[in-house]
């Protein structure tokens, strides 16, 4: 793999598997919570919830989500 590279997804050999970030509950960043194949008719992704390993989870494109109020 280059420098600055992503690794190619094994599961469609087509997007390659790009790193995604969050914030915890307290605010704390949380680098490579999970991991999303970039083509859409994929779909792959790998999550960490709660020290747990999701495969393969639901992905939405966020139309409906209502933003918290702060």
């Amino acid at each position: 793999m280059e420098v600055g590279s992503f690794p190619k997804c094994q599961n469609c050999n087509l997007g390659d598997l790009v790193p995604l970030s969050d914030f915890g509950s307290q605010g704390a960043p949380i680098h490579y919570k999970a991991w999303v194949c970039t083509s859409p008719s994929c779909g792959f992704n790998i999550k960490i919830r709660n020290g747990d390993v999701y495969l393969n989870e639901p992905i939405s494109d966020g139309a409906v989500h209502t933003p918290r109020v702060r």
